[in-house]
């Protein structure tokens, strides 16, 4: 098996503290701003009153923090699908069955990409709406973010470098760490994401990632999200039978996961894949939706010197 250079060398690299919330999400935005065209750029950064190519990254966070205040704690269940399927001998979504009568990540990025196209919504509704999208296009990339078994993984407790945690955290945390900075991550983790998601641009552009990265907008359609997201998610979800539960939940309970165990070895590629995935389909999202803009305000100017 041969490793990425990000890869290799796993076995020596201690492990940090933040999350896929965290540093995971930051990296997934500086890639997407890699890929945007200078006009997608140019409107979300004026929505988003930030001049700076921190301007997606800055906003990545933060619908996981305001999920725990007063206003925001009706989008918690907005970060995720619960697939109710039986990994690893069936994986798969069902949007009808799967997707919470309150909402899921699915229906979250169908709802406030129609808020950001919706010209008649004040500027600070769209503001919030263009948040929530850059940070769910992330989230339904994490394949336990699309899986019902013990709530995610976090029923599920395992070991990595000898510390106990849940498998959710370390899905969301340990194992992004380990592919970067030797695992020391700071809490303010601005460089290391770009210059991981600079890593990333460079393999989708000329590297390991040039030739898969051309099917990545499959069924991408601003006309029906649903059925888009929903794509996304289930192919993440197909990462819990072959990678995340591969000899399902009963199995990995108490396991080590780090270190250089065969675990982590295939679990890495999966982690840096999909936060390639979703940075670039992120980029690609949020051009079609400030063209989508674009068009609309000229149709609009046009009509009014008739």
């Amino acid at each position: 098996m041969k490793l990425s250079p990000l890869i290799s060398g796993l076995a020596a690299l201690p492990m940090g503290a933040l999350a896929w919330g965290g540093f995971g999400h930051i990296t997934v935005a500086y890639v997407a701003s890699n890929f945007v065209s200078s006009e997608t750029s140019a409107y979300f950064q004026n929505l988003l009153r930030n001049h700076t190519q921190d301007y997606l990254s800055g906003v990545a966070t933060w619908a996981d923090s305001v999920r725990y205040t007063k206003w925001g704690h009706f989008s918690g269940p907005l970060h995720y699908i619960d697939a109710k399927d039986s990994p690893p001998t069936y994986c798969g979504i069902v949007y009808e069955r799967d997707c919470k009568q309150e909402g899921c990540v699915v229906s979250a990025i169908q709802n406030y990409t129609s808020q950001l196209l919706d010209p008649e919504l004040h500027e600070s509704a769209r503001l919030i709406a263009a948040k929530f999208i850059i940070h769910f296009v992330g989230d339904i990339h994490q394949p336990l973010h699309t899986e019902d078994v013990a709530k995610g993984g976090n029923g599920i407790l395992v070991k990595f470098d000898d510390v106990k945690l849940n498998l959710h955290h370390v899905w969301d945390t340990s194992i992004a760490e380990k592919l970067v900075s030797g695992g020391r991550v700071s809490r303010q983790p601005y460089g290391e994401a770009k210059r991981w998601a600079d890593a990333l641009t460079a393999e989708i552009n000329d590297g390991k990632f040039n030739v898969s990265s051309r099917s990545w907008l499959e069924g991408v359609d601003l006309a029906d999200p649903i059925a888009t997201a929903l794509r996304w998610a289930i192919e993440g979800n197909e990462h819990v039978c072959t990678t995340v539960l591969p000899r399902g939940p009963d199995e990995i309970r108490n396991q080590e996961l780090g270190g250089g165990t065969e675990y982590l070895l295939k679990a890495a590629p999966v982690v840096e894949l999909q936060i390639a995935k979703a940075g670039y389909r992120l980029a690609a999202w949020l051009n079609l939706i400030a063209a989508a803009i674009a068009k609309s305000e000229r149709e609009h100017s046009t009509a009014g010197d008739l």
